[in-house]
This record gives C-alpha cells, sequence and structure tokens, in this order.
C-alpha cells in the first residue's frame, strides 16, 4: 500500500464530506481511505460505494486523535509508506498527491509535510505555526480586536507571516492537523496522538513529537483548500476541549509565556 488516509467525522455536511472523499480517491496510486465516524448515527455510511473505502463506526464520539489513531493502526498494519490525516472539509485537484508522494519519495529525510492550504475564495490560510506560548493563545483566542491590532507583530510572527508562504519552509514547530502527510515509519515512532487531547492542541504535539525523529515541511508546489469553520469560536463546548488541549499541551512540553 503507498498512501492510506483517514477522516474524522461527526455529524459532517455530507456534500462536503463527498468533496474530501472524492478528491483523496482522485489520486492513481495505491490507496485506502478510513472513514472513521463518531457521529450518534451511522447516517453517513451511504456515501461509502468505493472498494477502497473503509467505513468505521464508533457510535461514540471518541475525540479527534484517538479516533485517528485507529486508521493509524489500521495503516501500519498494511505496511503502508505514507498515511493522510485528512479533515472533511477539505478538496484538492487530481495529482495532487501524486505530487506530494513523488517528493516525499525523493526526499527521504522528511516525516511529514503540510501542502499550501487556501480558503475556499483562494486566499490563504497561515498555518506554519511557531511553538504556541499561553499569551499567544489568549491574545488569539479571548482579547478584542482592538488588543490584538496592539500585538499585531507578535501575532504575525507566530504565524511565520514574516515569510515567504510560495517558498519551502523547513523544520515547522507546528503544522495544521487539516492535512498531516506523514512518512509511516516516522509517524510510528511517535506513537500516534495524545489520547488524552480530545480535540485542538493534538496537531502541535504530533508534530513536535515528529521533530524528534525526522524533518517536517511547509510544501506549496502542492495546494489544497480548506473551510476553516473556527468552532471553537462559536461554541463553548468546543472552546472547553480547545482549553483542555492547550493546558495538556503546556503540561508535556513546558508553559511557555
Amino acid at each position: 500500500m503507498e498512501i492510506t488516509a483517514a477522516i474524522v467525522t461527526f455529524k459532517n455536511d455530507p456534500t462536503v464530506l463527498r468533496a474530501a472523499i472524492d478528491s483523496f480517491l482522485s489520486c492513481g496510486l495505491k490507496i485506502c481511505l478510513y472513514l472513521i465516524d463518531n457521529s450518534p448515527t451511522d447516517t453517513l455510511r451511504h456515501l461509502i460505494s468505493d472498494s477502497r473505502v473503509e467505513y468505521i463506526f464508533n457510535n461514540n464520539n471518541l475525540g479527534f486523535g484517538k479516533a485517528h489513531n485507529i486508521g493509524i493502526a489500521k495503516s501500519q498494519s498494511l505496511n503502508a509508506k505514507y498515511h493522510l490525516v485528512l479533515n472533511p472539509d477539505i478538496s484538492f485537484k487530481p495529482h495532487t498527491l501524486e505530487k506530494i508522494f513523488e517528493y516525499m519519495e525523493a526526499q527521504q529525510n522528511l516525516g511529514l509535510l503540510m501542502p499550501k492550504v487556501t480558503y475556499p475564495d483562494g486566499s490563504l490560510q497561515y498555518l506554519c505555526k511557531h511553538p504556541p506560548s499561553i499569551s499567544i493563545l489568549l491574545l488569539r483566542r479571548f482579547m478584542p480586536r482592538a488588543v490584538q491590532i496592539f500585538f499585531q507583530g507578535k501575532l504575525n510572527l507566530y504565524e511565520y507571516r514574516d515569510r515567504d508562504y510560495n517558498k519551502i519552509i523547513l523544520d515547522v514547530p507546528y503544522l495544521s492537523g487539516c492535512f498531516m502527510f506523514f512518512r509511516n515509519t516516522v509517524l510510528e515512532k511517535t506513537g500516534g496522538f495524545d489520547e488524552k487531547i480530545f480535540m485542538y492542541m493534538e496537531d502541535a504535539d504530533i508534530t513536535y513529537r515528529v521533530l524528534k525523529y525526522s524533518h517536517t515541511i511547509y510544501y506549496p508546489e502542492a495546494s489544497i483548500e480548506h473551510h476553516f469553520a473556527k468552532g471553537s469560536y462559536k461554541s463553548l463546548r468546543l472552546m472547553y476541549y480547545n482549553i483542555q488541549g492547550a493546558f495538556i499541551y503546556f503540561q508535556k512540553w513546558g508553559w511557555r509565556f
């Protein structure tokens, strides 16, 4: 197996999810997709009509990392070369995965790749980040816009806005979990996602652990589209998970101010 991927769902919009599934299945390599459903019902099962897709109904919301670890374990049991953690609101053009695959094959020192990510209108998402600090997370999540503007320089540096997003950036310590293309031999060394983190910050945690064994890379030669709903800004429950994830992250890696 060359590439496996996993999409974790929870009551997702079937139309948007269908686009993510079709984007992955457009790849001409030897692939397998795990649709891991945390929803209370299995209504998303009807989306599966391709033998390359395996539907896994958890009948329980296990959280992002724990559900993705199911896909990681299955990928490694197949001895797949690469495993893709893919959000259900991602889409991309044909041959995108082939380009990423060929690049990773040529660069054996890379353990994790994230492509250029844009909004549906084509504008760039700044998803390369420095290791988070408490002050940065407080600024981004809780401070009014007037305060954020005062500290805009600090926020820009956090998101690598001083760098050219049209060029490769090596060893980024925090890559977004919306599209994480792992070399499986490196992913296996990390032990997968930290299941104590229900969701949010699990991508920062695993990127940091990848750097213990390999290199990470932002690769703008490949591009994907991401709807990016920012759910924790709209839901108190998701905001709680965001804070919980940050607490666990800082407990592990130090309370950076």
